[in-house]
């Protein structure tokens, strides 16, 4: 038993031809211009699922160089602070040399403790340096300044928490170093730390008498020295933390150039290949629509006669 193939049947199947290659051909278009492989997630299910992923990874990865990179600037702002506070114990020590030296005078040694107590200032101040308003010598207190400069005392108002940033999963660098531990708070602390060594100093200069002399001599000087190998290995830890962020940074720009790659490749379309596909569609939708007229004028003319 045959069947019969109406006009009408003919015309729904060439338009539905017609629409699947001009679906195609818009979606070749749309490849073209948007330079993607993947525009809606029901072009590639699976594709789309790996890029969502893949971008989170990248946007991760510049999350943890912001990191490395807030962290660097943090150790740079903390040992330009250390280098002045050690060139102002250096000095402090000449002082003390020239003070303790028997041929010096009273007047000389006054002169010396005046010095000294400038310095002590000048100490106080590198200890409140800051890096994007916050004080990098205050522990967690990073909203309050360490030291009062203009105090007669040197009472730390900083607390002892670590600063830390986390520069890759599940890694973690303390970026932070603690004012307490080099300055310490004084004479009220008595603690031997730097600002206690040097109002020791200034005490024992203006004070001129051969006990204070011989304090200066011994004690001062040992105080001096202790306080200077303090800074220095401060120095060292924030070189070494330097050191490490910056390996940090160039590992996650290698890891970062990775992701993008591979997310090219997920989402990115292969242009070539796509000027030659819509090339190749764009002939045969032409074709079908002169196929799809004349099969169309055909029926009808028939259907007239």
């Amino acid at each position: 038993m045959s069947t019969r193939i109406t006009s009408n049947m003919i015309s729904r199947s060439v338009l539905n031809d017609l629409n699947e290659v001009s679906q195609r051909l818009s979606k070749t278009q749309q490849r073209m211009s948007s330079g993607k492989q993947i525009t809606r997630a029901s072009d590639d299910p699976y594709g789309a699922s790996r890029a969502l992923t893949l971008r989170g990874d990248i946007e991760g990865t510049q999350q943890y160089q912001r990191n490395v990179n807030e962290a660097t600037a943090w150790e740079n702002v903390t040992d330009a602070a250390l280098a002045k506070i050690t060139e102002a114990v250096h000095r402090a020590r000449e002082l003390a040399l020239q003070g303790a030296n028997d041929s010096a005078g009273q007047s000389a040694r006054n002169a010396a403790a005046a010095e000294i107590d400038q310095l002590i200032q000048s100490v106080k101040q590198e200890a409140n340096a800051s890096y994007g308003g916050r004080y990098v010598f205050s522990g967690t207190n990073t909203d309050i300044r360490p030291y009062d400069v203009a105090a007669a005392s040197d009472i730390y108002s900083g607390d002892a928490g670590i600063v830390a940033r986390e520069i890759g999963p599940g890694v973690s660098v303390p970026v932070n170093v603690l004012g307490i531990d080099l300055l310490g708070q004084g004479q009220l602390a008595a603690d031997g730390k730097l600002l206690n060594v040097l109002r020791d100093l200034s005490d024992h200069l203006k004070s001129g008498t051969v006990v204070d002399m011989n304090t200066l001599r011994s004690t001062d000087l040992k105080g001096l020295d202790a306080s200077l190998d303090a800074i220095n290995q401060a120095r060292a830890t924030v070189g070494a933390t330097t050191n490490r962020l910056e390996s940090a940074d160039g590992r996650l720009q290698e890891v970062e150039e990775s992701l993008t790659k591979l997310l090219t490749d997920v989402e990115d379309a292969d242009m070539a290949k796509t000027y030659v596909d819509f090339s190749m569609q764009q002939s045969v939708y032409q074709s079908a629509l002169k196929a799809g007229a004349n099969i169309v004028q055909q029926s009808l003319l028939d259907f007239l006669r």
